[in-house]
């Protein structure tokens, strides 16, 4: 991921507060992009940012993590269980952190070593450490995972990540409730009920590179381009007929326009991917302005957001369709039910908006991308239900 210059910057945060996870030492929503409370940070470059049910993380440019927010799982790593409301330091780290991963109470740090470090909540096996471990709030290291893992993800309840040779790995039984009654009465296999990291099958004629999640799918990028899906397709997010996928599914090209998939992120039940030519495509559920697109319905925004949709919707809403705004965008991020988009240095942001994830004052879901106004943003990140970026300084800056 690009990172962020050695320039002057500020932390903005808004969105969902309940825990102190925008970092702004209190506990109240914010529907405006606001300043966090960034002084433990020194000024240090970032690389990436991250969020889950109420947590927040950042990792620098130098491999340290800082966190804030809920933390009754122990998923800050900080050795405590105590509600953080402004960034702090991790502490125990002797390594240096290249990315990060949040489910909705637990984190997953990958090593420049190519290890994965979990804490958070194990109840369902979402760590991948030995199940005796219901909860930590100190690192533990993945010990299954034998070979150098490059990429992770978090979904609700489960995990996946990426080995140097191409492997998927999956964990977690956050998949298992579903995968049991749509493939009743066959088995369910190995990789959706292991809460230790798992072989996930299907994938061995390709080179993986990337894996995101859903609350209740994985998505896997491959090298050559091309995606593949599999988990629940309750909201049409897998583009198929069947309830469930048990193994990765091929995501026909033709419905990118024929391209190369080059970047692809997901929230709880919509999927965003940028192909070759910067096209950016979403699909899955739209109903509260996830997908960035009005559904040619016949509806009213307000319509759709209160589920009001005829049946003959489905088909339509599970096929990638472009969204023509965001072509060319330099990041993505997206949180449980809602979008940011740096293009051409601007920031937009759609989605659900209870909390004021969307930032632009209102808690009304906002169905198409809106700029951001008055910010200058170079990184950018989403939690379950707020939103953070990295924007240089500027004087404006509330």
């Amino acid at each position: 991921m690009e990172t962020s210059s050695r320039q002057d910057f500020c932390l903005h945060s808004w969105g969902a507060n309940s825990y102190g996870q925008l970092g702004q030492g209190h506990v109240e929503d914010q529907p405006f992009p606001h300043l966090s409370d960034t002084a433990a940070l020194q000024r240090k470059a970032v690389r990436t940012l991250c969020g889950g049910g109420g947590h927040s993380v950042v990792v620098t440019e130098s491999g340290e993590v800082f966190v804030c927010g809920q933390n009754h799982k122990g998923q800050l790593g900080l050795g405590h269980n105590a509600d953080v409301l402004t960034f702090q330091l991790c502490p125990s780290l002797n390594q240096r952190i290249t990315n990060v991963a949040c489910g909705w109470d637990f984190t997953l740090l990958l090593t420049d070593g190519g290890q994965v470090l979990t804490c958070g909540s194990n109840s369902f096996g979402q760590l991948g450490v030995e199940p005796t471990v219901t909860h930590s709030a100190d690192l533990l290291v993945v010990e299954c995972l034998k070979e150098l893992v490059v990429s992770v993800a978090a979904g609700l309840r489960h995990s996946l990540a990426v080995t140097d040779s191409g492997s998927v790995y999956q964990w977690g039984t956050g998949l298992f409730c579903q995968a049991k009654r749509a493939l009743s009465p066959h088995p369910v296999p190995a990789h959706l009920r292991s809460k230790l990291p798992t072989l996930v099958p299907g994938l061995d004629q390709e080179t993986s590179h990337l894996v995101t999640a859903g609350s209740a799918h994985c998505v896997c990028l491959t090298e050559d381009g091309d995606l593949f899906l599999w988990g629940s397709n309750k909201h049409g997010q897998l583009t198929t007929t069947d309830p469930f996928l048990s193994s990765p599914t091929l995501l026909k090209r033709s419905l990118l326009s024929g391209e190369k998939v080059m970047n692809v992120w997901s929230g709880w039940t919509h999927i965003v991917a940028q192909t070759e030519s910067g096209r950016v495509f979403t699909w899955g559920r739209g109903d509260y302005g996830q997908l960035g697109r009005l559904r040619s319905t016949g509806q009213k925004p307000e319509q759709q957001s209160a589920g009001l949709l005829a049946e003959s919707d489905t088909q339509e809403v599970c096929l990638p369709t472009e969204v023509k705004v965001l072509k060319g965008a330099t990041q993505i991020a997206c949180g449980s039910e809602h979008s940011l988009a740096i293009v051409a240095g601007c920031l937009l942001s759609w989605g659900w908006n209870e909390h004021g994830m969307c930032g632009h004052g209102s808690t009304t879901n906002v169905f198409q991308p809106h700029l951001l106004s008055g910010l200058r943003p170079l990184l950018i990140g989403c939690g379950a239900g707020h939103s953070v970026a990295v924007c240089a300084a500027t004087t404006t800056s509330r």
